[in-house]
């Protein structure tokens, strides 16, 4: 008998039951951002990377996307092509949604429909006026449109109150969830606006009783950085640390112009090393999704240096303080970290912790405020419970970890 290596084993013992089973988009959005393809082989390819919204597609091509395993946001030509602040008469509004709704019958694909990316507040109420249309005619479906991030002036946000400019997408548009980017991630870093804007975005959320999607950065252009494990990992269990129930991926086929590369799909059609990455991640969202949806935020803290709105670690009900470490070799830089403290419906307190160095791997060690407890580990792999111990207590660049305390 041949001895097999060790590794090519351990490749042996890996079936598909193993993978975690993928969350309903309604559940958690995991999201490429932008156009659909027609092409079944390229739709193939992003659900096997773990996403479960292709992006915005042809209603032509619904019955792809579904094959696929996928659903998408519907962007029409017609409704698409009115100016929110021009419309036409109500009479031709109400027939272009007739039509749209006879094409795309009910194919379960038809997530919803795409209305705008980074609206002026001035667009708003012509939007809604489409999105209350679309909604009495076909209610199971979504109007979707993305928010500018905070730090946008007051002239090209249309209004000096991004407060009020992130409650008119409930109040006008009647979006069940909120969406926006902020793309901060420059020269090795992650910068503060980003936390800044989960900040905003996680309180509005929870005073509108509306669950909210990041649309994060998934390429390089200009001068943000390429893509690796850790800007992806920092991007996605910051958004799971604030609550957040979506992930959007700027992009996953690199745009044809610029300095645009490293998403996905190059502009030849052909898979990048950032695919993989994008799968990595994707794979611990699904694992961890079911329990993160079960879960109501109740705060988020951070260590050593706090961001603009953002609260210390000082004020956590549940972490004294957590000690990064390492226990071969001194530590290179201080460690900075995030928690995120939950509850589930039984009152029982999670919190996610979460590595915000882009660099540098910690140990850690976890104190809490209430003696005699124990640490529950959810798996990024299984999504299953475990007892904590052994070597879980290592952070990678910018990866967090989900707790239970017993």
């Amino acid at each position: 008998m041949i001895s097999l290596p060790i590794f090519v084993t351990a490749l042996l013992l890996v079936t598909p039951s193993m993978f975690p089973q993928e969350v309903p988009p309604k559940d958690f959005a995991v999201m490429a951002w932008g156009g659909s393809p027609s092409d079944p082989a390229q739709l193939q390819g992003m659900k096997e990377a773990g996403l479960n919204i292709s992006g915005f597609c042809r209603a032509a091509d619904l019955d792809r996307v579904r094959s696929a395993g996928l659903t998408c946001f519907i962007e029409d030509p017609k409704l698409n092509g009115y100016s929110p602040d021009r419309l036409p008469p109500l009479a031709t509004l109400r027939q272009d949604v007739a039509a749209l709704k006879k094409q795309i019958g009910d194919n379960p694909a038809a997530l919803g429909f795409f209305l705008r990316d980074e609206p002026p507040a001035s667009l708003m109420p012509g939007l809604g006026e489409i999105a209350s249309l679309l909604r009495a005619e076909m209610p199971d479906k979504w109007p979707y449109v993305n928010l500018f991030p905070y730090r946008v002036s007051p002239a090209v946000l249309g209004t000096s109150d991004y407060d009020s400019y992130v409650r008119m997408l409930v109040k006008r548009i009647g979006q069940p969830f909120l969406s926006y980017d902020n793309y901060s991630l420059v020269n090795g870093e992650m910068l503060d606006p980003f936390y800044t804007n989960l900040e905003i975005i996680r309180r509005l959320s929870l005073d509108t009783k509306t669950p909210f999607w990041n649309c994060i950065l998934a390429n390089s252009h200009f001068n943000y950085m390429e893509p690796s494990d850790a800007t992806f990992n920092l991007q996605v269990y910051s958004t799971m640390a604030y609550g957040g129930r979506g992930i959007q991926y700027f992009t996953y086929f690199a745009p044809e112009i610029g300095n645009y590369r490293m998403a996905a799909v190059d502009q030849f059609g052909n898979r990048t090393p950032t695919w993989d990455m994008l799968r990595r991640i994707n794979n611990q969202i699904h694992a961890l999704a079911p329990t993160l949806i079960r879960l109501h935020s109740t705060g988020v803290y951070h260590y050593p240096d706090v961001p603009e709105q953002a609260h210390p670690l000082a004020e956590s009900k549940l972490v004294e303080r957590v000690e990064m470490l390492q226990r071969y070799v001194r530590p290179p830089v201080a460690g900075r970290f995030l928690v995120g403290e939950f509850e589930d419906d039984q009152n029982r307190p999670y919190f996610l912790l979460v590595n915000k160095d882009l660099k540098n791997s910690f140990q850690f060690r976890v104190h809490l405020r209430q003696a005699g407890k124990k640490l529950i580990r959810i798996s990024p792999y299984s999504g299953k419970e475990e007892p904590f111990g052994r070597e879980m207590d290592w952070l990678a660049p910018g990866a967090g970890i989900l707790f239970r305390i017993e």
